[in-house]
């Protein structure tokens, strides 16, 4: 298996930065979350490959840090699968599943290693028309250079996030993650934009030979120009002359045909591009203090009912 990107070092970097402690221990890593007017913490690890946990050494290293739980989120390995399986062993063995999980049950990966002409071909007629429409009217893409290129990302992933009324974090969140990552050739922002003016912005990262599309942003003008179609397909062509073998668009709807589901339009948006939709296996916890577990996740089932209730 290879590493998920926010099993990285340069991960943990980044978040340590923004000021969430990160600890590796072998090649797992995770992250602390102080519990509020306590001196608990929880132990987040997404992402992570199962079959190279060391369970007594994570576990050491969470008690150290007055962790009661190790969450492993969403862990970085397809359902239904003989890995999955055989994973998911592991997991029982040790782990009790999580109430609920934080990182996408699902996601759109794609097959980089094809030809670019058999990726246009395996495209939805409709992307390939729309990416020709971007293309006479003008769209161009071109990579992010300096602060005012990453001053237009974030307005269009904040503008996208108001319209679409979805949670984003503040701008000097992925400043950080951008000063941090960039320098070392794995975070790319490229822009869409016709004349100058940017209508659309994706944040990129390269590792270990694999494409991610984590944060990304629209304006609200000349949408008849489907720059976000263009952007999607250079995006797709960038990854390929960096050698990523495959595109991992970051997250999903677990049912892609469901569309009550609020990932529903973006899930629609990648599978166009030719992907294969995936669901992962369920996330778990290895609970080193149970009462304090116990108290702790009837406090957030209390709290995600409010939230709910006053949406």
């Amino acid at each position: 298996m290879v590493a998920h990107i926010v099993q990285s070092k340069e991960w943990g970097d980044a978040k340590a930065k923004n000021g969430t402690p990160a600890y590796r221990v072998g090649s797992t890593q995770y992250t602390l979350h102080k519990i509020p007017f306590t001196h608990y913490f929880v132990a987040n690890s997404p992402k992570v490959n199962p079959f190279e946990i060391d369970w007594d050494a994570v576990k050491k290293s969470a008690l150290d840090n007055n962790a009661f739980v190790v969450n492993f989120d969403v862990p970085n390995v397809i359902k239904d699968t003989d890995e999955g399986r055989k994973a998911e062993e592991i997991f029982q063995a040790r782990c009790i599943k999580s109430p609920r999980d934080t990182f996408a049950k699902a996601n759109v990966l794609l097959d980089l290693t094809q030809s670019e002409g058999e990726l246009l071909a395996n495209m939805h007629k409709k992307h390939r028309y729309n990416i020709g429409v971007a293309q006479k009217g003008g769209v161009t893409v071109r990579r992010a250079q300096n602060t005012a290129d990453f001053d237009s990302f974030y307005r269009l992933l904040k503008t996208t996030a108001d319209r679409q009324k979805y949670y984003v974090r503040a701008k000097e969140y992925y400043q950080i993650i951008w000063d941090t990552l960039a320098p070392k050739g794995i975070s790319h922002i490229l822009i869409a934009e016709k004349s100058g003016s940017p209508l659309a912005a994706w944040m990129l990262f390269c590792y270990e030979n694999i494409l991610y599309y984590p944060y990304g942003g629209s304006s609200d003008t000349e949408k008849n120009l489907f720059a976000s179609n263009l952007l999607g397909w250079e995006a797709i062509r960038f990854g390929k002359q960096q050698g990523c073998r495959t595109f991992d668009m970051w997250g999903a709807a677990v049912d892609p045909n469901n569309k009550k589901d609020t990932y529903y339009g973006f899930t629609t948006f990648k599978l166009k591009f030719g992907g294969q939709h995936v669901l992962y296996i369920d996330s778990y916890d290895l609970v080193i203090n149970k009462p304090v577990y116990d108290a702790y996740n009837a406090a957030q089932h209390v709290r995600w009912k409010l939230l709910n209730a006053i949406k």
